[in-house]
């Protein structure tokens, strides 16, 4: 007999068939119910569809930047690039990068941890790419047309792009491992969530700086456009490789594109060949078990809930057992402090960059419209706060919920509300009071925060609406983080409407009398989403 005829197929590559693993995990999720095979997604642009195509639609600010230098576009481009890829990865890099239930199974195969990292972040890069492609997808065309720029800019600008993508997931996972090697496992958990944090703000910060920098550079051809201040953001190295290639070609953009390449060859090693043993142990470092030590936070949730006007606010013993639930989730579990914080922070950054920006202008922002801004972006808190909160890896016991003889989760999700309130909302609302008085150095101008903390009652139903966002009900989708900058762009849109009027009604002498038909219209608009909240009946399971 032929042997070659008997012989085995060839074995499958491990890397390959994880990454296919986690990619199928990534679009159809890690729950089982509801899904129905003829209706899942079958790729990243399916899942994402919606989200694409608004930023997509983001994208066209792009021909703001129409005949200007092909580094200007760029550092457009690249900027906000880091803040749509730098949000999603900060934000979904902890649940997919450490999971203790993959812990499990994975950590008994003849598995590498660089394999294994490779799988995870190639998903990471993947869903990435796709982002970066929807928002510059308009740039790329625009670029061909700029004033230095040809037919070049396209692969230019794909390669850099790609590179970025690169640079931010392997950045996040070497910060990561690092914290591994300096922190050691006790505080490992806590130390990713900062870091988290300080990712997402970074990448936000650098987002929106560094456009705002650049149209205050005059668009001189030569070296005049790289100030040295630009030079040390890493949107700008990118930015300067496609004007390398397909723009004033310069000696400083020729260095700064190779700083760009050596860096992100620089993090790859890094996080993939140097460090790649940290990832080992930081997953076995997750899956073992340790004492229960005694937790102050608790003492804290029973005294606060002894309080008159606690005690009046938490009356309903199901409200009050779902608020406990929540804050000691929000305090104390590492998987929603890890889904919760990252994504949070980078939408608490926007005030602060209003209110520095406005700081010594003149016009409008003199008018009060930073501080009204800030007010009204509040309502990002309790509406991100309570969707982001359903989600956790112990989603299968909120099962229980539906054996507790109570028509529909009305009065658990009304718990929930009040947890959040008071662990992110009110401790943001004295953050932002503080911000106006450093920034604006007058008292009275905290008025204007008051059209924003009068909206927050209706903006914190509106995540419960039809009975959605039951607490950790929900088991975690990377896709749903990918999703967030939607939310982000509408609330900071609707932020605006309601902070121009506010700062008109404060410039014209009408304030008193718009903060009575708000009061009015949001009394109205309360007791309309409550009476449907109370209306509403748990989802089906299937």
């Amino acid at each position: 007999m032929n042997s070659s005829a008997n012989a085995a197929p060839p074995a499958p590559v491990p890397s390959r068939v994880l990454r296919r693993l986690f990619l199928t995990v990534f679009l159809r999720g890690r729950s089982s119910r509801g899904l129905q095979k003829e209706s899942a997604p079958r790729s990243v642009g399916s899942k994402l569809a919606v989200t694409l195509m608004f930023y997509g639609f983001f994208g066209l600010f792009a021909f703001f930047f129409v005949r200007q230098p092909v580094f200007a576009l760029s550092v457009y481009l690249h900027g906000m690039t880091f803040v749509f890829v730098g949000m999603f990865v900060a934000a979904s890099g902890g649940e997919v990068l450490f999971n203790k239930e993959e812990a499990d199974i994975l950590l008994h195969r003849p598995v590498t941890p660089g394999a294994l990292l490779w799988a995870k972040v190639g998903v990471l890069v993947e869903v990435s790419l796709w982002l970066a492609a929807a928002f510059n997808l308009v740039g790329l065309f625009v670029g061909v047309f700029a004033r230095d720029g040809g037919w070049l800019f396209l692969p230019a600008h794909a390669l850099s792009t790609t590179l970025a993508a690169l640079f931010c997931t392997s950045f996040v996972v070497m910060v990561y491992q690092l914290c591994l090697r300096w922190f050691g496992r006790e505080r490992l958990e806590g130390i990713m969530t900062t870091a988290q944090v300080l990712v997402a703000v970074a990448a936000v910060i650098g987002g929106q700086l560094v456009p705002q920098l650049v149209m205050r550079v005059h668009f001189a051809p030569g070296v005049g456009l790289y100030s040295w201040w630009l030079c040390l953001l890493p949107p700008a190295w990118f930015a300067a490789l496609d004007d390398a290639i397909a723009g004033q070609r310069s000696a400083i953009a020729l260095m700064l594109g190779a700083l760009a390449v050596a860096a992100t060859a620089a993090v790859l090693w890094l996080a993939f060949r140097k460090l790649a043993h940290n990832y080992e142990t930081g997953l076995q470092v997750l899956g073992e078990t340790t004492g229960t030590k005694p937790c102050a936070r608790r003492g804290r949730l029973s005294a606060l809930l002894r309080l008159p006007l606690m005690r009046w606010w938490c009356r309903d013993p199901v409200s009050r057992a779902s608020f406990v639930l929540a804050a000691a989730y929000l305090l104390r579990d590492r998987d929603v402090k890890l889904r919760v914080y990252p994504g949070m922070a980078p939408m608490l950054v926007m005030p602060f960059l209003f209110l520095l920006g406005a700081r010594g202008g003149s016009g409008f922002s003199d008018r009060g419209f930073a501080v009204a801004f800030t007010g009204a972006y509040m309502g990002v808190i309790p509406m991100l706060g309570t969707s982001l909160l359903q989600y956790s890896q112990q989603w299968q016991a909120a099962d229980l919920f539906r054996a507790v003889p109570i028509p529909g989760p009305d009065r658990i999700s009304a718990g929930v509300r009040r947890a959040v309130f008071c662990c992110m909302t009110l401790p943001a609302l004295l953050l932002f009071a503080a911000l106006v008085v450093v920034f604006r150095r007058n008292f009275s101008d905290l008025a204007l925060l008051l059209p924003g903390a009068i909206a927050l009652p209706v903006q914190g139903l509106i995540a419960n609406l039809g009975g959605k966002a039951v607490p950790l009900s929900q088991p975690p989708e990377e896709a749903k983080s990918a999703s967030r900058g939607m939310l982000m762009i509408g609330v900071m849109l609707a932020s605006m409407a309601l902070a121009g009027i506010s700062a008109w009604a404060w410039a014209d002498g009408w304030f008193k009398t718009f903060l009575l038909v708000e009061l009015l219209i949001t009394a109205a608009l309360y007791a309309v989403l409550r009476t449907s909240l109370a209306s509403s009946r748990w989802e089906s399971l299937e």
